[in-house]
C-alpha cells in the first residue's frame, strides 16, 4: 500500500480526495473518492443481484411442485426436502462470511461463488431436461425416481447451494463497502442503500415467480430453468464489467473474526475470579498509532457484558496461581468485539420464529394454491399456484419506494432518527403483521375446508371451487410485513457488526432464515407424527383436502405471539454499538492527523497477548 509524503500527497493527489476508512483497490492502494465507489459502483452490483435473485427464485419458487409432479414425491416429503434445501442455502452464507472475512475477501469470495453457482444451474438444467434423468409421466401409477435420478437432480441442486454461500453474505456487505462511514454525505447514502438492494431482490424474485413460474409450467422445465442460467451467466459478466470502480477492505491474514471471540470468552471464562477493574481505562488497550498503522479501527468501552471485560483486565505473573503462560490478555477493542457478536445473539434468536413463517410461502401455501381454482378470466387462463407469491415481492417493490421517499422523512421529522425508526423497531412491525399473516391464513383454510365439506372433495384430488384469490390476503399481508423484517435484519446484522466482523455478522440474516427452513421441516414432522398417534387422523397428510392446515397454521400463530413476547423483551434491554462523534468517530484517525493511515499492512497487532509480557494498560 502506498504512504503519504510529508505534504499529505499520494501520487501528486491531496490526501483528501481519497476515502477516510481505509478503502483500496485490487491492488492495494489507497482508492479516490470521485472515481470509486458509491452509486456507481452499486448499479454494476444490483444489477448482478437483480439476475441472481431471477435465478435463486425460478428454482425456489416452484420446487415443491417440480418434486410432486415430476419426482412424484409426497406432500410432507417434497415439502420437508424444500425446506431442508433452503435452510442449507441461508447456513452456507457463514461459510461464505468466514471465508471473506479471513482468506479471500469479498470480492473474490463473490466471483469464484458465482462461477460455482453457475455450474450449478446449468447442472439442474440438465436434470430437467433431460427425459433419463426424471421418471415418466404419471398414468395409473406413477412411477418412483430412480437413485441416479434423485441423486443427479439433488447433487446439482446443492451444487448451486454451495454457490449461494458465497455470494449471500457478501455481494450486499460488499456493496455497503462502496460507502465511507466517515464522510456524511455517503453515510446517509448507504442508509438507503440497504433499501434499494433489497427492491433489486424484490425485483428478481418477481420475474421469477411470474415469467419463469409460467414458462415451467406451461412451457416446459428445461426453458423455465435455461433462462434463468443464461441471466445469471450475464450477471457475472455485469459484475466483472464494476471491477475498476469497486473499494475493497483489507483482509487481516494473521487472524480470524471467530478466533478473536473465542480467544476473549476463553481468557474470560479463565480468569473468572479476577475483579475487573472499576475504572475502564486500566484495561488493556494498543496504542490508537498501532490501530492506525493497520488500518483498523478502535471500539470504545462500553459497560455491558462486563463479565468479558476480564479477558482486557491485567494480572500480575502468577496470581492465578499456575507457571508459565496465564489466560491470554485481549485489548478492549477485541473485547467489545465479542460484545457486539454476543449482543445480537438474542436478536438472532427472536429472528427464528419468524423465518418459519417465510419458510411457508415455498411449501404449504404453494400447495394449498395447488387444490384451488386458479382460472382467471373468461378465457381459461390459469395460473401456476407459485405465481401467487410474486404479489409478496410486488408488494415490496410497491412499499419499499413510499417507505424510503416518504414514511422515513415523515417519522424522522418526529423522532429525529436518521431511519426514522430504530432497527429493532421496524422489525417489530413486521413481526407483529406475521401473526396476523398466520391468523388469516387459518381462517382462509377454515373457508377452504368448507367448501371441500360442502362438495365431499375429501377423499379426491379434483380442485376446490373456490379461487386461488383467497389467499391473496396472507400474500400480501406478508409481503408488507417483509419491508419491516427482512431490511431491517439485514441492516440490522450489517450495521451491529465490528467492521472486521461484517460479513459475518451479514451471514447472521441469512442464516436465520436457513434455521427457520429447518425449525419448519421439523415442526411438518413432528406435528404430522404426534397428531396421527392413537388411531387419530394426522394435521398433515399427503392429501390437503383431507388435512387440517388451518390448525397448523393457528399452532404456528400462537409461536409467533409468544415469540413476540420473547422479542419485545429482548429489544428493550438491546444497547445499539456506541459510535464516535463527528465526521470521524474519536475511534477512527483523521487523515489529517495520522497520515501513515494510509500504509495499511495485511495484518494486525491487536491480537491476545500471553499474561507474562507484562504490559501496560491503555491510559
Amino acid at each position: 500500500m502506498e504512504v503519504a509524503n510529508e505534504e499529505g500527497r499520494i501520487h501528486g493527489k491531496n490526501i483528501t480526495e481519497f476515502t477516510l476508512d481505509g478503502s483500496v483497490d485490487l491492488q492495494g492502494r489507497p482508492v479516490a473518492r470521485a472515481k470509486t465507489g458509491k452509486w456507481r459502483a452499486c448499479f454494476f452490483l444490483i444489477g448482478y443481484e437483480a439476475c441472481e435473485r431471477m435465478a435463486f427464485n425460478s428454482i425456489a419458487a416452484n420446487l415443491v411442485i417440480y418434486l410432486t409432479k415430476e419426482l412424484h414425491e409426497g406432500t410432507i416429503s417434497s415439502a420437508r426436502n424444500v425446506n431442508n434445501w433452503s435452510g442449507a442455502v441461508w447456513l452456507t452464507p457463514i461459510l461464505g462470511a468466514y471465508i471473506a472475512d479471513t482468506y479471500l475477501g469479498r470480492y473474490w469470495t463473490c466471483l469464484i461463488s458465482s462461477l460455482i453457482y453457475l455450474l450449478g444451474m446449468v447442472l439442474l438444467t440438465v436434470a430437467v431436461s433431460l427425459k433419463s434423468l426424471k421418471p415418466p409421466p404419471c398414468d395409473a401409477l406413477c412411477k418412483k425416481a430412480s437413485t441416479l435420478q434423485i441423486g443427479f437432480f439433488y447433487l446439482s441442486l446443492y451444487v448451486l447451494t454451495l454457490g449461494t454461500g458465497g455470494t449471500k453474505p457478501n455481494i450486499s456487505t460488499f456493496g455497503a463497502d462502496q460507502f465511507d462511514d466517515f464522510h456524511p454525505g455517503e453515510k446517509l447514502q448507504k442508509n438507503s442503500f440497504f433499501n434499494w438492494w433489497l427492491f433489486s431482490v424484490f425485483f428478481g424474485a418477481f420475474v421469477a415467480q411470474t415469467v419463469m413460474v409460467y414458462i415451467q409450467v406451461n412451457v416446459g422445465w428445461g426453458l423455465g430453468y435455461g433462462i434463468p442460467t443464461l441471466g445469471l451467466f450475464i450477471s457475472f459478466f455485469v459484475f466483472m464489467v464494476g471491477t475498476p470502480y469497486y473499494r475493497h477492505r483489507m483482509v487481516r491474514t494473521v487472524d480470524n473474526p471467530i478466533n478473536r471471540v473465542v480467544r476473549v470468552l476463553v481468557s474470560a471464562i479463565r480468569k473468572w475470579k479476577v475483579a475487573v477493574p472499576a475504572n475502564p481505562s486500566q484495561l488493556y488497550e494498543l496504542d490508537d498509532k498501532e490501530y492506525q498503522a493497520s488500518g483498523t479501527r478502535r471500539i470504545p468501552h462500553t459497560p455491558a457484558l462486563r463479565f468479558l471485560d476480564k479477558a482486557a483486565t491485567p494480572v500480575q505473573h502468577g496470581q492465578l496461581g499456575r507457571t508459565g503462560h496465564g489466560p491470554r490478555l485481549c485489548t478492549v477493542t477485541q473485547v467489545e468485539e465479542t460484545k457486539l457478536m454476543m449482543g445480537m445473539l438474542p436478536v438472532w434468536l427472536a429472528t427464528l420464529i419468524p423465518s418459519t413463517v417465510l419458510a411457508q410461502v415455498n411449501t404449504l401455501f404453494v400447495k394449498q394454491g395447488a387444490t384451488m381454482d386458479r382460472h382467471v378470466g373468461s378465457h381459461g387462463f390459469q395460473i401456476p399456484a407459485a405465481t401467487l407469491g410474486a404479489f409478496i415481492t410486488l408488494c415490496m417493490l410497491i412499499s419499499v419506494p413510499i417507505y424510503d421517499r416518504y414514511f422515513v422523512p415523515f417519522i424522522r421529522r418526529h423522532t429525529g432518527n436518521p431511519r426514522g425508526i430504530s432497527l429493532l423497531q421496524r422489525m417489530g412491525i413486521g413481526y407483529f403483521i406475521q401473526i396476523l399473516v398466520m391468523v388469516i391464513a387459518s381462517a382462509t383454510e377454515v373457508k377452504r375446508l368448507r367448501v371441500i365439506s360442502e362438495h365431499n372433495l375429501a377423499t379426491t384430488m379434483e380442485p376446490v371451487p373456490i379461487s386461488i384469490f383467497w389467499l391473496l390476503p396472507q400474500y400480501v399481508l406478508l409481503g408488507v410485513a417483509d419491508v419491516f423484517t427482512s431490511i431491517a435484519m439485514l441492516e440490522f446484522f450489517y450495521d451491529q457488526s465490528p467492521g472486521d466482523m461484517q460479513s459475518l455478522g451479514t451471514a447472521l440474516f441469512p442464516s436465520s432464515l436457513g434455521i427457520g427452513n429447518f425449525i419448519s421441516s421439523f415442526l411438518l414432522t413432528t406435528v404430522a407424527n404426534i397428531t396421527g398417534r392413537g388411531g387419530h387422523k394426522s394435521w398433515i397428510v399427503n392429501s390437503l383436502n383431507d388435512s387440517h392446515l388451518d390448525y397448523y397454521y393457528a399452532f404456528i400463530a400462537i409461536l409467533c405471539f409468544l415469540n413476540m413476547i420473547f422479542f419485545l423483551v429482548i429489544a428493550k434491554f438491546y444497547v445499539y454499538k456506541k459510535e464516535g462523534n463527528g465526521t470521524v468517530p474519536c475511534d477512527q484517525p483523521s487523515h489529517l492527523e495520522f497520515m501513515p493511515l494510509f500504509k495499511l499492512q495485511p495484518e494486525t497487532k491487536d491480537s491476545c497477548l500471553p499474561e507474562t509480557q507484562n504490559l501496560q494498560p491503555h491510559v
